[in-house]
């Protein structure tokens, strides 16, 4: 055992060190996710997606970096990531719509005027919608007519729609001072 620290003391320095300050990092992106989350009322579920998101990111940098500290060459990496991406550009090419109601979703994040519990009135010459915003999700809102009628609406659509408030009255504010 000792033997193994006096070798890889190096790479348990730098895996040490690199945790820490990615660590301290997602701890930051955290923090100001809930600043803007808790600043714009946005409701905590989608808080905490973005947190998901953050997570994501993190491993990937992580995986990263402590393949470069134990030895993995960087040609070794190229060849892995190329391959991984390869593969996930033609999965997402053929999924595409999911990957654009994800973007769509964290666009909607920090820049979506309508919270959870707005009236809203979506412009589509084909079906217009008059709603009330009952949740928003990583791929699409929680619609609910004055019908009753619950409506899935996709993230991607709402942002090419021309879409005008009702009511800003919270009809749903479960949560929102549980940050």
């Amino acid at each position: 055992m000792k033997e193994f620290f006096f070798t890889y003391q190096y790479q348990i320095i730098y895996t040490i060190i690199t945790l820490l300050v990615l660590w301290f990092f997602q701890f930051g992106l955290k923090k100001a996710a809930q600043r803007v989350g808790h600043k714009s009322e946005i409701h905590i579920t989608r808080t905490r997606l973005m947190f998901k998101y953050i997570n994501i990111l993190i491993v990937l940098i992580a995986s990263f970096l402590l393949a470069l500290a134990w030895g993995v060459g960087v040609g070794d990496l190229a060849l892995l990531f190329s391959s991984v991406f390869a593969v996930i550009g033609v999965a997402l090419f053929a999924i595409w719509s999911i990957l654009s109601n994800i973007t769509a979703g964290i666009i909607l994040f920090f820049s979506f005027p309508y919270k959870i519990g707005s009236k809203i009135k979506i412009h589509d010459k084909d079906m217009p919608i008059e709603a009330i915003i009952e949740d928003i999700k990583a791929f699409h809102l929680h619609l609910r007519t004055m019908d009753g009628e619950l409506i899935t609406y996709p993230n991607n659509l709402i942002l090419q729609k021309a879409v005008s408030l009702i009511e800003k009255e919270h009809y749903y504010d479960e949560g929102k001072d549980a940050l």
